[in-house]
């Protein structure tokens, strides 16, 4: 199994939620909004969605092994793949890794629990769960981490909590200068990691940016404490021990649930097969390398990129869900859209963020693959986009001329030109 341990790449995880609103102007529009009526929409979009990987490989000069769209309008259902030559397309129900769009499910977990009476988005994580004596999070010295007692809800869900990233930041002197899950999983692949280990860091090193509520951080170890936060709550109310997987399945997208879908969220170890078919992600290294991605231990990722599925399962999922349709109510769905970090620039909500022409959603970044799902409320148009490339191999942070950012913004160009290709507003 290949992990991803070297500084440069964990760093810009950082970036991709905040990049879905700074680069989109970086790159113009690489398709007409109007191309001739003699094409079908399949064929619209497909052209759409060759032009930007063809534009991607000649600005990267080098190859760019897929780039997909799924968008759905309200008369159509539409998904392209473009390979190079020679190569077999993905499909509509081709599994890949959506990593951080995970953390709109681990948001809509936390609010239909609140819906249900089980939490309140505004209380304190040392406050009680409702109905009990026992908090959010355990009363003991591994737990007492900076401003714990400060910290509510819905700042995690908001990155507002000021809980430092383990899984994105170094801490100084520690490590090997790797983050501590590179780190941890480039000695053992098959480590099983808890929200436990990654908070005792937090105790330990006395980390944190600042106090809840003042600032901006994107946070992935704060959603874990979400989903541990989930599976406590789900735990007590069931009596049984119980996985943020176990109420995601019996809540949200299992069998039993108002849209049953075949989505997965593994919490294990050593449960790391993507299944067939899949998309196994691409990854070029500063240092001259590529790696590819396909069984992979997911563990420190739970709640805030663990996710795995297809493109048409996600489309549904998130169109389902903004429009009120699926287990949240629309009042809920409407607190999840705008109840917004006022410190985040790209006006970060629970656990999405709006984007114009686009809509609200989520994107990602994991395991070599880039990914984005969006629903436009002034359209009723979907678009679920990914790349199987992140192109490390030219790191300039902030800058449009990274292979890094190169590679982000073409889920995005394939998504606006896909929706331009068939009438609809693309690119600001």
């Amino acid at each position: 199994m290949l992990t991803n341990s070297y500084l440069s790449k964990v760093t810009l995880r950082l970036s991709v939620v905040m990049l879905g609103s700074v680069w989109l102007t970086a790159c113009s529009s690489l398709v007409q909004d109007h191309l001739p009526p003699a094409q079908s929409s399949q064929s619209r979009v497909q052209k759409a969605v060759d032009s930007v990987r063809t534009a991607l490989e000649k600005s990267l000069a080098n190859s760019v092994p897929s780039l997909n769209l799924y968008i759905q309008t309200p008369t159509e259902k539409i998904f392209a793949s473009s390979v190079p030559a020679g190569i077999t397309p993905y499909t509509e129900n081709t599994n890949f890794r959506f990593a951080s769009n995970t953390k709109t499910f681990t948001s809509t977990a936390i609010l239909k629990m609140q819906q249900d009476g089980w939490l309140n988005s505004k209380a304190k994580i040392t406050d009680n769960i409702p109905g009990t004596n026992m908090p959010y999070v355990p009363n003991t010295p591994a737990w007492d981490f900076p401003y714990k007692n400060d910290i509510t809800i819905e700042q995690l869900l908001q990155h507002g909590a000021g809980v430092v990233d383990v899984d994105n930041d170094t801490i100084p002197g520690q490590f090997n200068h790797q983050t501590y899950t590179a780190y941890t999983q480039g000695l053992d692949p098959a480590h099983q990691f808890t929200t436990e280990e990654m908070v005792l860091l937090l105790t330990k090193f006395k980390l944190s940016y600042w106090a809840p509520g003042t600032d901006f951080h994107y946070s992935n170890t704060g959603y874990s404490i979400l989903g541990y936060i989930i599976a406590r709550v789900y735990s007590l109310k069931t009596g049984n021990p119980k996985t943020y997987d176990d109420y995601l399945q019996d809540h949200i997208v299992g069998p039993g649930t108002k849209v049953p879908l075949a989505l997965r969220f593994p919490v294990r170890a050593d449960d790391t097969v993507l299944p067939a078919p899949r998309a196994e992600g691409v990854e070029r290294t500063p240092q001259g390398k590529t790696i590819i991605f396909g069984d992979y231990n997911m563990s420190a990722q739970v709640a805030e990129g663990n996710g795995y599925g297809t493109p048409a399962l996600l489309n549904t999922f998130v169109r389902t869900l903004m429009k009120g349709q699926n287990v949240l109510t629309p009042e809920t769905v409407k607190l999840m859209q705008t109840d917004v970090n006022p410190a985040s620039s790209n006006q970060y909500a629970l656990g999405n963020f709006y984007t114009p022409n686009l809509g609200f959603g989520h994107n990602g970044e994991r395991t070599g693959t880039l990914s984005l799902m969006m629903y436009d409320p002034a359209t009723d148009v979907s678009v679920v986009a990914f790349i199987t490339l992140v192109d490390n191999s030219k790191v300039i942070l902030n800058s449009p001329e990274s292979t890094f950012y190169k590679s982000f913004n073409a889920i995005y160009g394939a998504a606006y030109g896909g929706r331009a290709a068939l009438g609809y507003p693309g690119r600001p």
